[in-house]
């Protein structure tokens, strides 16, 4: 089980609180039965068995319960809405105790045993039954689960056996797609150095952070101030520090696409059991960017990058597709990162803005292939570089987006300022102003503004149900640089 982040700012809003309406899964002889039930409501059942494509958004903040659950290769076997729940969730034994919430009380009623035939009444749990759940105890990344067994009924509701099953199993040929925003206030922070501050906006007036700080609607910032290290040999007068803050309005993407048949997509989860798998599926991370930082003093650069974590942020969103709960888990890491000979003196700050998309995408021709996006401008940068030398500086973020604790894909965004410099060169340029150099130096020298985004698409994103990817597929690095001044003396 993961070990969660302390809440270091604000109570992040509890998975519990984006779950799903209730209804039930039907028996194969009784689905016409079950759908006149009051766990089988009428919008939920028509959405599963219509054309349409499934609806994707952020699942309802008031929702009481938290599970969907199909029951594959039946007569309405398709999933809808349950009143059913996942009390708790032994992820070694993969065990789980589910709970019935009847009408009118928050107390579990009995959820009864299997009939003979292996099937259920309305609000039974059964073997075959899949199952997917927002976030429970016990498995706080959501659960989404095939029941192999039933073992008995205990004081908290039915025991069961569960294995791993694939979202194909819940989603079969529906069609899905959609982005949504994530709660800035949902992220759980670990600050990893002392001088860290984080800062959200929502809707309603809603502000989290340092008093003054504005951040727009929707967006998280991380600001940071800190000393590096000097060079080796470098009085202490030259101390180097850096600070700045990074600001991002993270989206997570989600597609699912069904109704592939074929032998070529079939797939075989690690239960045994065959699927037909989607026809397509997406699943990424993208978002507004905004970075603003400075550099100043001699760091104790190596011609390998030293990256500098300053602090690490997760959320689980909940997504409502359809009737189904699909719990994503999404992870952001700031960082700073600076490279070079370690001689350069160097006074350097840089504004940039931009966006980013990153992910995965699944067709039956190609399979996964990666999705890497980035558009940037500098805003006017100020530059200062002392004594023959290079460095390199970048503020950034490394994203990875899974399903149900599964990761899928990790990608790293690091926008970044490149100086080279033979003798000595003082440089003050007002990028894109069309305006010369202020320059007082002796020498030659080069500034550049940049950006890399790179990642992996892992074995993970098998959970759609598509064909296993044998190994980490990398995204391929989008390197962008562009020059923002140079000069001799």
């Amino acid at each position: 089980m993961r070990k969660r982040p302390s809440r270091a700012l604000v109570p992040a809003l509890a998975a519990s609180a984006l779950l799903l309406a209730a209804g039930c899964s039907a028996d194969p002889g009784q689905s016409s039965a079950a759908a006149r039930t009051p766990d089988a409501g009428a919008s939920a059942t028509a959405t599963a068995n219509s054309d349409q494509p499934l609806a994707v958004a952020a699942a309802p903040a008031a929702a009481a319960t938290s599970t969907a659950v199909a029951r594959p290769g039946t007569a309405g076997g398709k999933a809808r809405k349950t009143s059913l729940k996942v009390k708790s969730y032994d992820s070694h034994t993969r065990r789980a105790v589910i709970s019935t919430v009847s009408k009118g009380t928050s107390s579990p009623s009995s959820t009864g045993s299997p009939t003979p035939a292996g099937t259920a009444t309305p609000g039974r749990t059964a073997v075959g039954d899949v199952i997917a759940s927002a976030p429970a105890p016990g498995a706080p990344d959501g659960l989404l689960a095939k029941v192999t067994k039933v073992i008995g009924e205990t004081a908290d509701g039915t025991e069961v056996q569960t294995a791993p099953t694939t979202l194909d199993t819940l989603l079969g040929d529906d069609d899905a797609k959609g982005t949504v925003p994530v709660d800035p206030a949902s992220f759980d922070v670990e600050r990893l150095l002392p001088d860290v501050k984080v800062s959200w906006a929502k809707t309603g007036d809603i502000h989290s952070g340092p008093e003054g700080t504005k951040v727009p609607l929707g967006s998280l910032r991380v600001d940071v101030a800190t000393k590096v290290a000097t060079a080796e040999g470098t009085p202490a007068s030259a101390d180097a520090s850096v600070s700045g803050f990074v600001q991002v309005k993270p989206e997570v993407d989600f597609s699912y696409g069904g109704g592939a048949s074929t032998a070529s997509t079939a797939s075989t989860a690690s239960n045994g059991s065959t699927a037909s798998g989607p026809g397509a599926a997406y699943l990424g991370v993208s978002g507004d960017w905004t970075s603003q930082w400075a550099l100043k003093g001699r760091a104790g650069a190596t011609a390998k990058p030293v990256r500098l974590p300053f602090a690490k942020l997760h959320a689980d969103p909940v997504l409502q597709v359809g009737p189904v709960p699909v719990v994503v888990n999404l992870d952001l890491t700031c960082y700073f990162e600076i490279s070079g000979d370690g001689r350069v003196t160097v006074d350097v700050e840089q504004d940039l803005k931009g966006d980013f998309k990153a992910g995965g995408t699944f067709g039956t021709a190609a399979g996964w292939t990666p999705v890497n996006e980035s558009h940037m401008d500098s805003s006017p940068v100020r530059t200062s570089v002392t004594t023959a030398g290079s460095v390199k500086a970048a503020l950034g973020a490394q994203a990875t987006v899974g399903l149900y604790g599964a990761v899928g894909v990790t990608a790293d965004l690091a926008p970044y300022l490149r100086g080279e410099a033979a003798g000595t060169v003082t440089a003050t340029t007002p990028v894109g102003s069309g305006t010369k150099s202020d320059v007082a130096a002796s020498g030659s020298w080069a500034l550049y503004g940049g950006l890399d985004l790179s990642g992996t698409l892992q074995i993970q994103l098998a959970i759609f149900g598509t064909p296993v990817i044998q190994h980490a597929i990398p995204l391929g690095t989008l390197h962008r640089e562009w020059k923002l001044a140079d000069g001799k003396m």
